[in-house]
């Protein structure tokens, strides 16, 4: 589920096509028919849903319709990547347990908008990507998995954006692979390793290109 240009939608379909990543991409569903991640997605013979609110008379029925849209492909696994509408507990009561997020700040630091400006204004020394688990709780489900970055001297948001995502696309499919091989077991509330509740993050190790200096 994306809302703009897609590139952890990218990183996923590029893992696959590499064999690095055993799932198989049924739908990329939108809230913005012209996302370019869309037009993408097309050209890569992925089928593609866009559902934009604007269309529907209320919520309610945007959301109806989404979960129409989604349960037609009966996915195994749900990943909101860049997907910018804030989900009510209803939906994702509905798929609970199936759905997971990439959220660009070491969480539970910096939830919601403009994480990256946050890190900055807070003067943080660390930042990254969390991958979790989609709960009731907008970006406070259990967390499956982390990538840290340093923040540099005098960096500016728009650096760290960049550097961020660059960890982001290592963090993002590698993830996705544990889930598909039961390294990560998935429930309404928790997050399973080896049949005990994760209680903390795993931590991989960014990319060397995003731990470089400008």
């Amino acid at each position: 589920m994306v809302s703009g240009a897609g590139s952890n939608l990218r990183a996923i379909v590029t893992a696959c096509h590499r064999r690095q990543l055993s799932l198989h991409p049924t739908v990329v569903l939108s809230d913005q028919p012209t996302a370019p991640a869309l037009e993408y997605a097309r050209k890569e013979g992925i089928p593609v849903v866009a559902l934009a609110a604007r269309n529907y008379p209320d919520r309610v029925s945007w959301e109806q319709a989404l979960s129409d849209a989604l349960s037609a492909f009966a996915p195994d696994l749900i990943a909101l990547a860049g997907f910018m509408r804030i989900l009510t507990p209803a939906f994702v009561t509905l798929f609970a347990g199936r759905m997971v997020n990439i959220h660009p700040s070491l969480l539970p630091l910096y939830p919601g908008r403009h994480p990256h400006r946050q890190a900055l204004q807070a003067g943080a020394s660390m930042h990254g990507a969390t991958v979790h688990l989609v709960t009731r709780e907008v970006d406070g489900g259990p967390r499956l998995a982390q990538i840290r970055i340093p923040v540099q001297p005098g960096e500016d948001e728009a650096s760290l954006i960049a550097r961020t995502k660059m960890a982001e696309h290592r963090l993002y499919p590698e993830v996705l692979e544990w889930i598909a091989q039961g390294r990560l077991v998935l429930s309404a509330d928790a997050v399973l390793q080896d049949g005990v509740i994760l209680r903390e993050p795993l931590v991989l190790e960014a990319p060397h290109e995003a731990l470089a200096t400008r």
